[in-house]
């Protein structure tokens, strides 16, 4: 049966106290740089790993941070995840990651069986069924650390981490202009996330800018985010059917790109799709409809800015009364 090796068992085989092998691995300032340098060595040759039990007896902390997205397939979150990991690991926090499928049920469950294994922190991106954030609400008055990214609510101060949803939104709209479309239906996420509002202020902002009257009949929003393809199939219907059919579509989300350009594909001959302009961090969608024109979150550094302001959280040894609302820079891609 397999057995960790233990500070007691490096203590043994260096003959040195277990106190000051754990210092010594600690980076204690009281403990020799040479009896330091032995005890690494000795630790990284036999795989020494720290015991996550006792160090959360030890330290009242589990070491583990609880990640929330609606979906991990989703290349922008895929790659968020990796950014998150690449601190979170060098740090010596575990990551538990759960999908909420943008179902608001599926989101309650995950965030509470995190919160009962103990979790230092969470990290979450709200679903696009959520309305009702008491669940959350009641985490954070105990004093559970929470960091927001990419779609973030404001019913409380804490840090978040965005990108320029509005200028993003803007360029995609103004690439679709600056190519001769006048007539720009809006598909956009469910109404009451906060990316859903920024992208359509970026959308008419682009409008206003280029004297095209906005018409509200050109928006649509899916409720459900893209995870019922049924949703967006009528949106695309709706636009085909308009007596006045857009020319071009502003897609408001990566999932959503692709469940338009399916529904596209579907419902009528590719030499007559509109031209279609949106976010998404994946080079899928070029295949479904070749010169596709998108929006680049820096995804991965939203990951890692995320953890490291989570992280800061969790070791305060004060109460945090100054939070930050980070926004970070797109990328127009055109092809």
């Amino acid at each position: 049966m397999f057995k960790p090796i233990t500070i007691k068992d490096i203590a043994h085989a260096l003959e040195l106290s277990p106190s000051t092998v754990s210092r010594a691995l600690s980076d204690s300032y009281e403990i020799n740089e040479e009896t330091k340098k032995r005890v690494i060595e000795y630790a990284e040759k036999h795989n020494y790993r720290r015991n996550p039990i006792a160090s959360s007896l030890r330290h009242g902390r589990s070491y583990s941070i609880g990640v929330v997205v609606c979906e991990v397939a989703n290349s922008f979150f895929s790659q968020a995840i990796d950014g998150i990991e690449s601190v979170a690991y060098g740090k010596g926090y575990h990551v538990i990651i759960s999908q909420s499928h943008d179902a608001y049920e599926r989101e309650v469950v995950n965030i509470q069986h995190l919160a009962n294994r103990a979790v230092d922190g969470l990290l979450i991106s709200m679903s696009a069924e959520t309305k009702d954030f008491s669940h959350i609400l009641k985490l954070h008055e105990q004093g559970l650390p929470i960091v927001f990214f990419d779609r973030v609510i404001d019913d409380f101060e804490t840090h978040t981490v965005t990108s320029d949803n509005r200028k993003g939104a803007k360029q995609a709209t103004l690439s679709l202009i600056d190519r001769g479309f006048k007539k720009i239906a809006h598909l956009a996420n469910a109404p009451h996330l906060s990316i859903t509002a920024e992208r359509l202020e970026g959308y008419e902002e682009a409008l206003r800018q280029c004297d095209i009257p906005l018409d509200e009949s050109l928006i649509r929003y899916c409720h459900h985010g893209g995870r019922v393809q049924e949703e967006v199939d009528e949106a695309a219907r709706y636009f085909i059917n308009l007596r006045e059919k857009p020319d071009a579509i502003f897609v408001a989300s990566d999932r959503l790109s692709m469940g338009c350009l399916s529904a596209y594909n579907k419902l009528m001959p590719r030499e007559s799709h509109p031209a279609v302009a949106g976010f998404s961090n994946s080079d899928v969608l070029d295949l479904l409809q070749p010169g596709f024109t998108c929006i680049r979150q820096p995804a991965f550094k939203m990951g890692q800015v995320a953890m490291e302001m989570l992280i800061q959280l969790i070791e305060s040894r004060y109460p945090v009364y100054d939070f930050e609302n980070i926004v970070l820079e797109t990328e127009l891609i055109q092809r």
